[in-house]
């Protein structure tokens, strides 16, 4: 162990930062969506049990090997399984947190712009679906804007990240985490007290089992290892900042327990809204955030400061996770190849850019780049691809490979051990180590059967 590396500098922090990494965008625009398709509270219900016997386990073994070690994704494997191939999966962790920094830096850029087009009170003059449409479209096909927005986004990151783990990640993480829950319980509060609001109230809360199949299943999963970050090191390398006093149970079950309260508060706080309106059906991603939504805060009381504010939260939540992705490159070439902080994070930052320019432009910007192929019924351009491909297919797999590791080359004897630091050996430590043994490799890896037999799951 490299004396000199930091540590969090209290339980909370390690907390707080992990579950800004968790608590993201997926949160927010995924999440509410996902449950009105399938069901309402039905989904809801369903991802809870996921996220307690799948998601939480396998971020109990991610988090367990980074402190064992104190390394990064590459180190940890180097260690615990030295000259074999599962080096190479610390390399693919390290390259889908890079990947997936580069778009996810341009759809966060939106944010930002719109957090300035809510406040100047623009979607406050009843504008038309198709004039809002028309705002989103003139920002994402201008290439100048698209990728302003990015390099704002990504600059912001990495001056988060470049002050290292207290001064930085930590200090940040306590600032913007206390934001980003006071504003979602503020917006929550304004949304249902709305005239109306009972309506989409009950289309959430009420649970509607008819709804649901076995793709309601793999939506919930999927949204779990996506909304968790699981598989990608972000909680490998931020759990090997941890110290063996600390219990790895607790503290992830408070990271799993905020980022799905997060969840189903933007379930409370988007439901409302939409169901005021008749006529509107919640789309996923951009279209609910960028045109939908601003469509419903120019009809509603407050509109100009309830949307600006949202937008406000989507930029915190996006920033917070953010962190957590450019820091996991960061700390490979810090440990590992013996660079700065600075250096490390400079150019880690410059590259995730450069990478996101492609992202930026195929949204509109460039035609061949906005329409690469089809998947399903679905024209797929390259953000849309790289969200599949990256975010969601190698997530998976990472989560996969992760709950192999632990199960059956690191081992349960070895994860219990670990576990025993800062806590009392006891059956919640015997039942983890049994479900990321066999429960958990044998529901990832039948998922990831699943996206080879239906490769536009998610598409």
């Amino acid at each position: 162990m490299d004396k000199t590396r930091d540590n969090w500098g209290s339980k909370i922090a390690f907390i707080l930062a992990a579950s800004g990494s968790a608590i993201g965008l997926g949160n927010i625009w995924r999440f509410p969506t996902a449950a009105y398709r399938n069901g309402g509270a039905a989904f809801v219900w369903i991802y809870i049990l996921i996220v307690i016997f799948i998601g939480f386990i396998v971020m109990v073994g991610e988090i367990s090997m980074g402190r064992n070690v104190q390394r990064n994704p590459v180190g940890v494997y180097k260690k615990l399984a030295p000259r074999s191939l599962w080096t190479l999966v610390g390399y693919f962790g390290i390259l889908t947190a890079w990947g997936v920094l580069s778009y996810y830096s341009v759809v966060a850029g939106w944010t930002i712009r719109y957090i300035f087009t809510s406040a100047s009170g623009t979607f406050m003059k009843h504008l038309s679906e198709a004039e809002i449409t028309n705002i989103f479209v003139s920002m994402v096909a201008s290439p100048s804007q698209s990728i302003f927005w990015h390099f704002i986004f990504m600059l912001t990151t990495v001056g988060m990240v470049i002050g290292g783990v207290k001064k930085g990640i930590e200090r940040w993480s306590k600032i913007l985490m206390p934001m980003l829950f006071l504003i979602m319980f503020l917006l929550v509060l304004r949304a249902v007290t709305l005239e109306g609001a009972g309506a989409g109230l009950m289309k959430y809360l009420k649970a509607d089992w008819s709804k649901v199949t076995g793709g309601t299943f793999i939506a919930a999963l999927g949204q779990a290892i996506f909304s968790l970050s699981l598989g990608v090191g972000t909680m490998m390398t931020y759990g090997s900042y941890m110290r063996r006093e600390e219990n790895i149970v607790r503290s992830a079950g408070f990271v799993c327990f905020f980022d799905t309260m997060v969840a189903f508060m933007a379930g409370l706080a988007i439901f409302p809204v939409i169901f005021i309106m008749p006529g509107i059906e919640p789309e996923v991603g951009a279209k609910l955030i960028f045109i939908v939504l601003p469509r419903l805060f120019s009809e509603i009381p407050m509109g100009t400061i309830f949307g600006a504010a949202f937008f406000v939260l989507l930029f915190l939540a996006a920033v917070t996770s953010s962190i957590s992705l450019l820091e996991v490159p960061v700390a490979y070439f810090v440990d590992e190849r013996g660079w700065s902080r600075k250096k490390a994070t400079l150019i880690c930052g410059t590259i995730a850019f450069f990478a996101g320019i492609l992202s930026a432009l195929s949204v509109g910007a460039v035609g061949w780049l906005s329409h690469i192929t089809d998947i399903g019924t679905r024209a797929m351009g390259f953000l849309d691809l790289a969200d599949l491909f990256i975010g969601q297919y190698s997530m998976t797999f990472g989560a996969m490979m992760i709950a192999l590791f632990v199960g059956w080359r690191w081992g349960t004897a070895a994860l219990v051990q670990e576990l025993s630091h800062g806590s009392n050996p006891g059956m919640a430590k015997k039942l983890i180590a049994f479900l990321i043994k066999y429960f958990c490799p044998l529901i990832l890896i039948g998922l990831i059967l699943y996206f080879i037999l239906n490769p536009n799951a998610f598409a």
